[in-house]
């Protein structure tokens, strides 16, 4: 299959979704080719960062390609594809993507799945999504070709490089659109990205008040982590929902997550199962949370964390 992953890219820097993309095409493209596409204006150094994970890197410059349009999007990749036919298009699944996806695959005449988790190609192309915020997956079985997926961020990390090439696509815009860029706010948003965080402490109902966040954070400064939560924290405002782990929060993968009273539901485990390392402390020892750790202690964190906290401090001098 020939599957082409439209990368993304922000004032100077590519979006980490853009190399995911190209590990999933590596994984599904079986004899054929997985081919990049880079839109914008000066974009020759992230097309050389996807050829190292693409077997093709198609370049569009264009003066009036700086800023994400829409309307021009569709329009240069609808040229490109003309020529270059698709089997699968692939798009983070964010808020540039989400516009514009539904409108390529409307052009195509193809159908178009929206946060994909998972591909399987060995039998057609059957497609992995969520329901219900994490409550139910769906499996899709795609009937025709091509096909527009948005991916979602953070479930493609494991890939290879391919080191491929780089070709002038050779294509311009070739209509003016009817709006144009004119100025980015940047959104509010909170101090730490915990999808970045090597070590992560996350905290679950069973740190029962909000005051009791402050002995999480304590250790999670120790060990140079941050500190994240399950959806009941972050229901109840005591942490922001910017550190919420799960399928409607963020998918994490640090080297640590210490997990405390964490009872390990479906839709948070799902966030963070992919750890390196999970630790797990909670009251009840039948908690789900248990069957992802690679420790557990079934005990009480308000016993188990302070002590955690005296031996760091004794180690730290």
């Amino acid at each position: 299959m020939r599957v082409f992953a439209v990368a993304e890219h922000r004032f100077g820097e590519l979006n980490p979704l853009s190399i995911e993309m190209l590990n999933l095409a590596n994984s599904i493209k079986g004899d054929g080719t997985s081919e990049a596409v880079i839109i914008g204006k000066g974009v020759d150094e992230f097309a050389s960062e996807l050829a190292k994970y693409a077997d093709k890197v198609w370049k569009i410059e264009d003066d009036s390609l700086e800023h994400y349009n829409p309307e021009l999007y569709i329009d240069v990749l609808m040229q490109l594809f003309e020529k270059e036919k698709p089997d699968v298009v692939l798009i983070g699944n964010t808020a540039e993507g989400g516009e514009y996806a539904p409108y390529l695959a409307a052009k195509l005449n193809a159908p178009v799945v929206t946060d994909v988790v998972g591909v399987d190609v060995s039998d057609g192309v059957k497609v992995s999504r969520y329901l219900f915020q994490g409550k139910l997956m769906a499996d899709l079985k795609i009937k025709s070709m091509p096909c527009v997926l948005t991916v979602r961020q953070g479930v493609f990390k494991e890939g290879s490089e391919v080191n491929g090439e780089i070709v002038e696509a050779g294509i311009k815009p070739s209509k003016t659109p009817a709006r144009n860029f004119v100025q980015y706010i940047e959104p509010e948003v909170g101090e730490i990205d915990i999808t970045q965080a090597d070590i992560i402490v996350s905290v679950g109902r069973g740190i029962e008040d909000e005051s009791n966040i402050e002995l999480a954070q304590e250790l999670a400064d120790l060990l140079g982590g941050v500190v994240a939560g399950s959806r009941p924290v972050i229901d109840n405002g005591w942490l922001p929902k910017d550190r919420q782990v799960g399928i409607s929060g963020k998918v994490v993968k640090p080297k640590l997550y210490l997990a405390l009273g964490i009872s390990g539901a479906f839709q948070h485990v799902m966030g963070m199962k992919d750890s390196e390392l999970i630790i797990a402390i909670n009251k009840d020892p039948e908690a789900p949370i248990f069957g992802v750790a690679h420790y557990g202690a079934v005990a009480d964190l308000f016993e188990v964390v302070p002590e955690l906290i005296d031996k760091l401090r004794e180690m730290k001098g």
